[in-house]
């Protein structure tokens, strides 16, 4: 395998791929810091109760975890913190079961769309960030940069 072909699969994917996956989050965080009465009513609709400091922690979370996840820096744990949490959000605040209409058709995209970004997240906690990662740079210190193997020996 040449250089340059071990940089674009073990360095450049991982790092679009960790891009592609906190997007939703950015935005989310975004809406969060935009709409925080409309997100506060959203949830207490669902019914949740001590909503204010339950969106103020999903905004630490979505804050910190995307930009962990997009340095690669404890992207492991940043990424099982990020999966836990959105099943959590899906099952609670996405639960197209209990609707009808247009309300269940757009909650049930909301629920697949995150159990998509479930799975990514799943990819970066087993397999981590990549070599264009700080994880990887830590790991890494002192030593000759080796591309990770993927394969079976």
């Amino acid at each position: 395998m040449t250089s340059t072909h071990t940089d674009v699969r073990f360095g450049l994917v991982p790092l679009v791929a960790r891009l592609l996956l906190i997007a939703e989050f950015v935005i989310a965080v975004n809406g969060k810091i935009t709409g925080w009465t409309g997100q506060a009513a959203y949830m207490t609709a669902h019914g949740m109760q001590l909503v204010a400091p339950l969106l103020g922690a999903a905004l630490v979370i979505e804050a910190a975890g995307a930009t962990c996840i997009a340095l690669g820096l404890w992207s492991r744990p940043a990424a099982t913190v990020l999966f836990g949490y959105l099943g959590i959000v899906s099952v609670t605040l996405h639960d197209f079961w209990n609707q009808h209409g247009m309300a269940a058709g757009a909650n049930m995209t909301e629920f697949f769309k995150n159990l998509g970004m479930m799975g990514g997240l799943l990819m970066v906690a087993a397999y981590g960030a990549g070599t264009w990662s700080l994880d990887w740079r830590r790991m890494r210190r002192g030593a000759p940069p080796a591309a990770p193997s993927y394969e079976r020996t």
